[in-house]
């Protein structure tokens, strides 16, 4: 077996219609299909995969996906005027060597904690 890369993540939902709001509009990323009980997005080599869990035991909140973005400031203050629910500010999580790693966590319309991350090079 030789894995070569992570071709989707499925993140449970209570209500998709809801979450398709969230993903799509909030978030910005592109719906590429829905139907009834799941809707897929894409994010830039990664598909996400909303859905209603087949089962109880899938009906968890999911694992924490972190969203990468250029500048962590700027889509913090974007998300939080169109009212996306932040556990915190950003904040510096490591500093190796010249990179910081910037983390900011927030909560979908489905109860599932997501972050916003962003790397850092000093430029001195």
């Amino acid at each position: 077996m030789n894995i070569q890369k992570i071709g989707q993540i499925g993140v449970p939902v209570k209500d998709v219609e809801r979450a398709i709001h969230f993903y799509r509009d909030l978030l910005g990323l592109k719906l590429l299909f829905n139907t009834d009980n799941m809707a897929f997005f894409q994010c830039n080599d990664i598909r996400l995969l909303l859905s209603l869990p087949e089962k109880e035991e899938f009906a968890k909140t999911s694992s924490v996906i972190y969203f990468q973005v250029d500048n962590i400031e700027e889509s913090y203050d974007d998300l939080n005027q169109k009212g996306v629910p932040f556990t915190g500010e950003p904040h510096r999580i490591a500093k190796i060597k010249e990179t910081e790693t910037w983390m900011a966590f927030f909560k979908d319309s489905e109860d599932n904690t997501l972050a916003l991350m962003s790397e850092v090079t000093d430029q001195d």
